[in-house]
């Protein structure tokens, strides 16, 4: 772990920890997504792209 400095510790008390806030709200979002993708059946992950449809038709301009 990197040593703190006086530096550090006064930006700290002066803006908060916001790589701890960083690392929090990452976790946060990673258990949201973890649920989000438990709620895709497994089927349609393995499930192949839908084709595309038809091209639009080119307008001159």
């Amino acid at each position: 772990m990197l040593q703190e400095t006086p530096v550090y510790d006064r930006l700290v008390a002066e803006r908060g920890d916001i790589p701890a806030q960083v690392r929090s709200e990452a976790d946060r979002l990673q258990r949201q997504l973890g649920q989000a993708l438990r709620l895709i059946p497994a089927a349609r992950l393995d499930a192949p792209p839908p084709a595309p449809g038809p091209p639009a038709p080119h307008t001159a301009p």
